[in-house]
């Protein structure tokens, strides 16, 4: 088989896995549609143990109301239940989920989630289809195309979404000026060692636990994994913590450096939209 029969049959078979990706979503069937999303709340934290390991997040108990028979739920986070939690108080909202028909297999995400229409896949499977297209142009027209068809649609998609990257970062920017400080504490320090079979080395990675009370009265215990100095001796060093008012999970000990990597993530955005446009303007060029 040549490269072009082989683009083709690519393109067609990734275009019906597509196909068939929305096809189940107007039918309503995907896996994310067929899961249960609810609000829960943390009713209980448990502060790690110093020397203890990072994984499973921080122990938490969380409660929420059973839409089928209106009743309180309580559950924990032990074993693998989906995302981390890694910022925990009394009374914050997380989201849970479990497939229709089966509650005991719910899971955790650091946020309350909205209905899905589990089109992931389906737009995964058009850009490899996309992929192909610029792939075949390039081997059928020349060189020339796949500078185009890559760098074109792109750019003008970077460009698209330029304000909006522009507008969150002018919002989060606000958001660190109006931040309020208080000193935490470094609870604990976790260690976690993992073996590479294949190399035979060991990696170790250590996660300090803040605790700190926002001056609404929340205690909030936290992995803090950056902006710390020497992270593997800073149990029990007294820390000064910035934190949202609205939202204690977006804390930060460092609000300049915050702000710097708000400013980098802009740049970043800029030079790969100017990147990805020189790329299509070298393709015209060249034909």
């Amino acid at each position: 088989m040549g490269w072009d029969e082989f683009l083709v049959v690519w393109c067609a078979v990734w275009g019906v896995v597509a196909l068939v990706g929305y096809g189940m979503s107007l039918a309503g069937v995907t896996k994310a549609q067929r899961t249960v999303r609810l609000t829960g709340r943390i009713e209980q934290v448990r502060e790690p143990r110093h020397g203890g390991s990072r994984a499973g997040g921080i122990w938490v108990v969380v409660s929420y109301r059973d839409p089928a028979s209106g009743q309180k739920v309580t559950v924990t986070n032990d074993g693998e239940r989906g995302e981390t939690i890694t910022s925990a108080w009394e009374g914050r909202e997380i989201g849970v989920s479990h497939p229709r028909g089966r509650p005991h297999a719910y899971r955790f995400s650091n946020t309350p989630e909205e209905p899905s229409r589990g089109l992931g896949w389906p737009v995964f499977a058009v850009f490899l289809v996309y992929v192909g297209l610029v792939v075949l142009a390039a081997v059928g027209w020349g060189w020339p195309w796949a500078l185009i068809g890559s760098g074109g649609p792109l750019a003008v998609a970077a460009a698209v979404h330029l304000p909006g990257t522009v507008r969150a970062k002018n919002r989060r920017i606000e958001r660190l000026a109006a931040m309020d400080t208080v000193q935490g504490r470094v609870v604990a320090v976790l260690k976690d060692v993992k073996t590479n079979q294949d190399e035979g080395g060991t990696s170790t990675t250590i996660t300090p636990v803040l605790s700190f009370t926002t001056r609404e009265g929340t205690a909030v215990t936290a992995h803090c994994t950056s902006n710390i100095p020497n992270p593997a001796r800073a149990y029990g060093r007294d820390i000064t913590v910035h934190y949202p008012p609205a939202d204690p999970t977006g804390f930060t000990l460092d609000r300049a450096a915050e702000h710097h990597s708000e400013e980098r993530d802009v740049t970043i955005h800029v030079l790969l939209t100017l990147a990805l446009a020189a790329t299509a303007a070298v393709g015209i060029a060249m034909l």
